[in-house]
């Protein structure tokens, strides 16, 4: 009770601690069993090591490839918007994380917006791939496309680290 009007204090609760959610996939499950704390380490790396270096040929090319798409575009923005954002950071992370994190009805979605094949665009991993939580589990498997086609599912496949 508070001393001016009588009333009771309010009472203080604890937050319950976040419990990390069970993996249905049982490969998954042996997988972070096995490998997991190993996979997920990331190595320190200063900015510049994490920052792919273009030249100035690959800057003029994301140039155009943007002015093209945003002058020819027409529909729903935020696919314009979110395949802009797929052609600013694959060469950071290379197109093997951009399938892990998409779906590859996503990325020919993003590819027909953009008239690219990302394949031809981006190196195969980045100089940032390594952070890449999906890309990080999807190299403990032996086949990369059943990974990123959905076929091994994969926990936070979508989460970076810094």
């Amino acid at each position: 009770m508070t001393s001016k009007d009588k009333t009771p204090a309010p009472t203080q609760t604890t937050p319950k601690p976040k419990t990390r959610r069970s993996t249905a996939n049982p490969i998954e499950a042996a997988a972070r069993e096995f490998i997991g704390d190993k996979v997920l380490k990331i190595p320190e790396k200063s900015k510049e090591d994490k920052i792919a270096r273009l030249s100035a040929a690959q800057h003029l090319k994301l140039q155009e490839i943007e002015e093209n798409a945003i002058a020819e575009f027409g529909g729903d923005l935020s696919l314009l918007e979110s395949a802009l954002g797929m052609l600013r950071v694959g060469h950071h992370f290379g197109w093997k994380v951009l399938y892990i994190i998409h779906s590859k009805r996503t990325i020919r979605t993003y590819e027909e917006i953009l008239g690219i094949k990302i394949r031809d665009i981006f190196p195969e991993t980045g100089p940032s791939s390594y952070r890449s939580h999906g890309w990080s589990f999807a190299q403990a498997f032996s086949n990369f496309w059943k990974v990123a086609g959905g076929d091994i599912k994969i926990q936070d496949r979508n989460k970076v680290g810094t």
